[in-house]
């Protein structure tokens, strides 16, 4: 047997798309020129599919900040934050975040996949529980394989579904920590976090949210869905990543935890990956002023959501359970949706194409992310543009023609 024979099914499945004369899971960029526009294979192209939610990759203060931290403190730290790779800027985030939450205490990552790996898969250990969503995020489920805790799962955004998992573990000893998420970075839905913290509480359980697609996107203050929900008190661990709103990279856990500086000494991905370079803390913290101080941009966000979803909708559109940042797409088998997306990248949009095994229940998905940056001109023209392939494929049902027509 050979190493990659248990991939067989991929390998079908890359024979296919290579088929079809593109590859969309090998793309790269000529060059970005905004956070909705760049130039792909020499051609312009709308970009939907960036999680730049704020366009905050290309904010004037974030570039000039980054640039500076260049010029005063180079380009990388070359170690781990337990050796030499904990800069004054690195404590300054933290603090900054922390104080943006609310909370006491706060540990900044190398990236938001290794923040739930590590704070996960440290905090539970052989006598406890660990209690995931079964449409968890791949970082929530590697941190699974980490930690010798038992993994129950529970029915996605299902309180009683965690309920009875609960209930059924009352007499056993150990902690019982349970991991939701603000936004489901698939289907765009929130958790019904209020009523799973009350579940939680019920039972005497730790809560851990990771707040990746909704940090600057939900809540009066952009704390995400902890605040939105009223639970950001009940909530004893937030992660998140820069990689989204921020318009970086990186990740971070915040708690009023007492004891929660033993992670630091404690938590693998942290101790020994070299940290952030002084660039990209100086650019996320410039973008993190913004996050508090431009409401507006969470507004035109939400404005823009409504644009796409409800257009889509209107068609016929199979979409995502509620209105997000994310809107995915629904199509009905792997290949429609490869060609769908072939279809949006010839017409000059790009967006994401997700096939199983990386979705929930096995569907196929086209995954659309808004941006503040968005104009509503160019998501009306892109809800035009999806009407025509849509029909064309036979996604959405043909054009009825008026009686003026």
């Amino acid at each position: 047997m050979g190493l990659f024979d248990r991939h067989a099914g991929l390998k079908d499945l890359t024979r296919d798309i290579h088929a079809t004369g593109i590859n969309p899971f090998a793309l790269y960029m000529d060059r970005v020129v905004s956070p909705t526009e760049a130039i792909i294979n020499g051609k312009p192209k709308l970009l939907v599919g960036t999680n730049n939610y704020f366009g905050l990759t290309f904010d004037p203060s974030c570039m000039e900040a980054a640039i500076e931290a260049i010029r005063s403190e180079g380009t990388g730290t070359t170690g781990s934050r337990i050796a030499n790779g904990s800069y004054s800027q690195h404590v300054l985030l933290e603090k900054e975040l922390a104080e943006f939450y609310g909370k006491k205490h706060c540990m900044v990552f190398t990236t938001g996949y290794q923040a739930n790996l590590g704070v996960i898969s440290t905090l539970v250990g052989p006598d406890d529980f660990l209690l995931i969503d079964a449409d968890s995020h791949a970082s929530i489920y590697d941190a699974c394989k980490q930690t010798q805790a038992e993994v129950v799962r529970f029915r996605h955004n299902d309180p009683p579904s965690l309920d009875s998992r609960l209930r059924r573990l009352v007499d056993k000893p150990g902690n019982k920590l349970v991991v939701l998420e603000g936004i489901y970075s698939m289907l765009g839905d929130s958790a019904p976090l209020k009523e799973f913290v009350e579940v939680a509480k019920k039972y005497g359980a730790y809560v851990l949210v990771d707040e990746a697609h909704s940090l600057g996107v939900l809540g009066e203050h952009g704390r995400g869905l902890c605040e939105s929900a009223g639970v950001l008190e009940d909530c004893h661990f937030i992660v998140g990543t820069f990689s989204k709103t921020l318009g970086a990279i990186g990740g971070y856990c915040v708690s009023n935890e007492d004891d929660f500086d033993i992670l630091r000494i404690s938590t693998r991905p942290y101790m020994f990956t070299a940290s952030l370079p002084p660039s990209i803390i100086a650019g996320v913290r410039a973008a993190l002023r913004i996050v508090k101080a431009k409401p507006e941009l969470r507004t035109k966000l939400w404005d823009n959501v409504a644009t796409l979803y409800d257009g889509l909708a209107a068609l016929g559109f199979k979409l995502g359970p509620q209105h997000g940042p994310v809107v995915g797409v629904h199509l009905p088998d792997p290949m429609t949706a490869i060609g769908f997306w072939r279809a949006m990248f010839d017409a000059g949009i790009y967006v994401n194409v997700v096939v199983p095994p990386a979705t929930p229940n096995n569907v196929s998905l086209l995954r659309c992310s808004l941006s503040a940056a968005h104009s509503r001109e160019q998501l009306e023209h892109m809800v035009e543009v999806m009407a025509g392939i849509g029909r064309q494929l036979g996604v959405i049902a043909p054009k009825v023609a008026s009686a003026a027509e």
